[in-house]
Parts: structure tokens; C-alpha cells; sequence
């Protein structure tokens, strides 16, 4: 099964990239969910949780399911470059009643887990029910992504670049090759394995390509009506987003936590790269995730692997590195 989206040359002239605080919000509340794994931004959550348990996202996090359809009128494709969270809700807010309703019920219909309290919370009048989600989100974004926004921001900034280089370099054949594991460029086609079984040809219509931090794992494919299609991707170098530089403190002593220590003790890198393996990745992969080269992460790996931190294991052409106990002991004991 894959997601084919057959391009133009109107297409290829009509692609941009850009980025969107609304869906990072979003992202950012979907990490929250018992199901997903925070890879990367462990110590984010970490941080903001306090603030966040004093806000009820259920209802946002029910129509975000991890397998299946999300509401898209929550994540309307940028308008622009780099539009504010402001405009972004006010787009959200303009929804309308019907619209709402029809993307609930399907979403709901994707998200077997989600919470009783949460369904009849979302049952009730759509205008209703917009103005709570628009509440929540605007909160979420006030509370925990507003303040490293600016960080974020430049990691978003950076990946626009540094991809904007590569279509120059070698054109939309290379930029779609290297942009994500799952994405090749046939012919006029781009293909994203796995997931739904879905056939779009672009018309002229163009594609937004959108990288983002905190959806670090999934490619997600938007091309339903009326929103222009979009492709978002994991942003490179999101793995090292929230390791800590480690300043000493005045009595010699650091004044950071764990992560820190184990920083020091087998460097930075590798102790970011040590905890982004809470699920099975190539060299590729992390490259990417760390905005490393690739044998720059081999030398990392082949350090950790000779520790006993991590090994890896064929599947097919590709090997993807684990952590091992030991692994997973150094991370528990640095988080």
C-alpha cells in the first residue's frame, strides 16, 4: 500500500516549503498521548508537563489518532511562509458548524481509545465545540510551545534552507530521494510507502512541504478538499533540540541533570543520539534526525556499539540500531 501524488510541471513550479505553529501545537499536544513515543523530546515534556496537566486536551488528543484520519480542519495548510499562531487559529476558528461535525465523526470513527467523557465532550453543538478546541489549543501554545518557539523555529528555519539548497543542487528527484526513508520520486510521481492506499494527481494545485519538530517519526500526507496538499515530514535535526549545552556551576558542579553527566562522559552527540533510539533507526535516518553526515553518525554508532550501548540488525538492505540494556540503563539513569 502507498500514497502516489503525480505531479505536473505546473505542480513542480507550484511546490514551497513552509512551516506551521498550529500544527507544531498539535504535535506537541499528540506526544502527550499514552500511545506515542516522545523520542526526542523527552525532556520537553518533562518540562511542560505541569502545565499541561492543568489542561484538557483529551478532546484535542481524541481526534488525533494514531493510526487513522485526523480532523484536518484543526491543521489548515499555511497560507503563507511563516504565518503567526494567531492567524493560524483564526483560520481554525472560521471553520464551519458542518465541517466540524463531518471531520469529528470521522476521526472519532478512526480513534477506537478514545475517552468516553472525551466523545460526549465532542457530541455536542459544533460552534460549541470549536470555540473549547480553539480555547485548549490557544493554551497549549501560551503555556508550553510559545516559549521555545524561538528555538524551534530556527530548527524549522534550518531545514527549509538546507533542503531549498538541495532542490537547487539536484532538482525535485534528489530533494524527494533524501527528504525521508519512505519517500521515492518515480518518473512524475512522488510515492510515500506504507499506510493508506490513496492515488492524487496534483492538477496544478502544487505541494506544501512542511517540516516540522515535534511530529519527529510519521510522514503525513494531507490531500483532501479544500485544502491544498501537503507533505510533513520530520525536520533534520530535531534530535539534538533539547540537549543541554551543560554549564559548570560557581562551585564546580553542573547545573543541569543527569543528561549532562552523560554528555560528559561520552560526549554530547552521542548521548543525544543514545537517547533517540527509543525505537529501531538506520544511519540514514539519524543523519537526518541530528543534521549530521552520515559517517560522522557511523563513527558515533560503531563508538556506542563498541560500549555495549546499542547493536544492530539487518532487515533487508538496511541496518537499524537499538539500544541495548545497558543502553536503556544509561538513559533511564541520565533522562
Amino acid at each position: 500500500m502507498a500514497v502516489t501524488l503525480r505531479f505536473t510541471a505546473a505542480d513542480l513550479r507550484r511546490c514551497r516549503f513552509a512551516y506551521s505553529p498550529m500544527f507544531e501545537t498539535l504535535a506537541a499536544i499528540r506526544l502527550t498521548a499514552p500511545e506515542e513515543g516522545p523520542g526526542p523530546h523527552r525532556r520537553f515534556l518533562h518540562r511542560v508537563a505541569p502545565a499541561l496537566a492543568a489542561i484538557d486536551v483529551d478532546p484535542v488528543r481524541a481526534l488525533m489518532p494514531r493510526r487513522g484520519y485526523t480532523a484536518d480542519f484543526l491543521t489548515p495548510p499555511p497560507s503563507g511562509t511563516r504565518p503567526s499562531f494567531d492567524a493560524e487559529l483564526a483560520r481554525v476558528a472560521a471553520t464551519p458548524p458542518e465541517r466540524v461535525r463531518a471531520e469529528i465523526d470521522r476521526a472519532l470513527g478512526d480513534n477506537p481509545v478514545a475517552g468516553t467523557r472525551a466523545r460526549k465532550v465532542l457530541r455536542d453543538d459544533p460552534v460549541r465545540v470549536l470555540s473549547l478546541l480553539c480555547a485548549a489549543i490557544a493554551e497549549v501554545w501560551a503555556t508550553a510551545v510559545a516559549p521555545v518557539w524561538p528555538t524551534v523555529r530556527a530548527v524549522l528555519e534550518a531545514d527549509i534552507a538546507h533542503q531549498s539548497r538541495r532542490l537547487a543542487d539536484g532538482g525535485t528527484e534528489r530533494l524527494f530521494a533524501e527528504l525521508h526513508p519512505r519517500l521515492h520520486w518515480r518518473h512524475d510521481t512522488l510515492i510515500r510507502d506504507l499506510g493508506d492506499d490513496e492515488h492524487r494527481d496534483l492538477d496544478g494545485t502544487g505541494l506544501i512541504l512542511l517540516p516540522s519538530a515535534f511530529k519527529w517519526d510519521q510522514l503525513v500526507i494531507i490531500v483532501d478538499p479544500p485544502w491544498q496538499p501537503t507533505l510533513i515530514y520530520p525536520a533534520r535535526g530535531t534530535g539534538l533540540l533539547w540537549e543541554p549545552a551543560g554549564r559548570p556551576h560557581q562551585h564546580g558542579r553542573s547545573d543541569q541533570g543527569g543528561g549532562v553527566a552523560l554528555g560528559r562522559l561520552i560526549g554530547r552527540t552521542r548521548a543525544g543520539l543514545l537517547r533517540g533510539l527509543d525505537e529501531p533507526a538506520t544511519t540514514t535516518w539519524l543523519a537526518h534526525r541530528y543534521a549530521l553526515a552520515a559517517g560522522t553518525v557511523s563513527e558515533h554508532l560503531t563508538v556506542l556499539a563498541g560500549a555495549g550501548f546499542i547493536t544492530g540488525e539487518r532487515h533487508g538492505h538496511q541496518v537499524r540500531y537499538r539500544r541495548t540494556a545497558l543502553g536503556d540503563a544509561a538513559v533511564a539513569a541520565n533522562p
